[in-house]
């Protein structure tokens, strides 16, 4: 049997600590909203808390996400590049589309299950380019990819009109649910920003390099440091408007903000995988509980997913129990954070339960039927 990667794993769970708190925001409705759908707050603590999550978080963990998808599945199609490993990405990409229309249409029509099952079936060709075209591809998608976003969540505000994810300020549970088909839908055009990360992750995943942080130290470090960099500096301009420090009009300004944001989100997430691999090549951190506690998240990243929004909805949404309505974003941070340390202590128990992962063995099964 195939030995794990401390690297990738943890790189998982550390994504979904993201993801959570990326999430969470988007459950915020009622009031006033700003630039990339943020609630427009006037407690200190709330704007210091939208300026951390819009500069760190925002737009920079789904392409976090989407290089280790590229990785997975380089990493896949090197172990069995036969017709008979082809057709297992193939229904691989196809479950995770079915997770993701049940995920979208009955709970969280924000899901990105739906869209990374779709680059999987894309992905299938591409794994024949070689690295050039790749690289070149990818570079090129850049901008035009982010100007999708970047425009569709351009708005500074204030405004009372969400721009994406409506059913989640709807009272009428059926009427939310009507909703959410058409916002699953929309939303995996909206997010086909983390394209290039996804090819860009097809390029690492060739390489091994999460895997094998020692080998390529002076690659990973320059990555991790330079990519990190520009995540973090790209989004201060929008993390600024976001929390009212600055003040700004609609117009191509925010515009090319929002854009921007979007673009060096890409970077922000390379940086961060390439982070994650060096810190664990740190003496005694592979051993540590920590690292164990990332490790058994991201060993069922699907699960865990699913399982963040099966917590978050019934407490934030306006057709269940409404606390997004009332919650600033300090209050959700918090619970964010309450709902991945739930996660983790779920996922470690899983793991001494002998190995549970329902969503991957659900998966995996789905992939491998004749």
């Amino acid at each position: 049997m195939r030995t794990r990667q401390l690297a990738p794993d943890v790189a998982r769970g550390v994504a979904l600590c993201f993801i959570a708190i990326a999430n969470v925001m988007l459950y915020l409705h009622d009031r006033p909203y700003g630039l990339r759908q943020h609630l427009v707050e006037d407690g200190t603590l709330d704007r210091a808390v939208t300026f951390a999550t819009v500069s760190v978080v925002d737009a920079r963990v789904y392409p976090l996400f989407a290089l280790l998808l590229g990785y997975g599945i380089a990493r896949l199609h090197e172990q069995d590049p036969g017709a008979a490993g082809v057709r297992r990405l193939r229904r691989r990409g196809t479950g995770l589309v079915l997770f993701g229309a049940a995920h979208g249409i009955l709970l969280f029509s924000g899901d990105i299950l739906g869209l990374y099952g779709l680059l999987t079936l894309a992905l299938i060709p591409v794994l024949r380019w070689p690295d050039r075209r790749l690289l070149v591809v990818a570079a090129l998608l850049a901008l035009p990819c982010a100007l999708v976003q970047g425009i569709a969540l351009a708005d500074p505000g204030p405004t009372l009109q969400r721009s994406i994810l409506w059913s989640i300020g709807i009272a009428d549970p059926l009427e939310a649910l009507a909703w959410r088909p058409l916002e699953w839908g929309m939303g995996m055009f909206g997010m086909l920003g983390v394209l290039p990360a996804v090819l860009l992750g097809v390029w690492a995943g060739r390489r091994d390099l999460l895997a094998s942080p020692a080998v390529h130290r002076r690659l990973l470090v320059r990555c991790g440091l330079v990519g990190s960099a520009v995540g973090v500096v790209g989004g201060l301009p929008a993390a600024l408007v976001a929390s009212g420090v600055v003040t700004l009009d609609a117009g191509l300004t925010a515009a090319a903000i929002s854009t921007l944001h979007v673009v060096t989100g890409i970077a922000g997430g390379i940086g961060y995988a390439a982070l994650v691999s060096m810190v664990c090549t740190a003496r005694g951190f592979a051993s540590s509980r920590l690292a164990h506690a990332f490790a058994a998240v991201g060993q069922r990243s699907l699960t865990c997913y699913l399982l963040q929004t099966a917590l978050m909805t019934p407490l934030l949404a306006a057709w269940t129990l409404a606390w997004g309505g009332v919650l600033g974003s300090a209050g959700a941070l918090f619970v964010a954070l309450a709902v991945y340390a739930f996660t983790v202590c779920a996922a470690l128990w899983m793991r001494r339960q002998h190995d549970i992962r329902p969503a991957e063995r659900l998966l995996r099964n789905f992939a491998t039927v004749p």
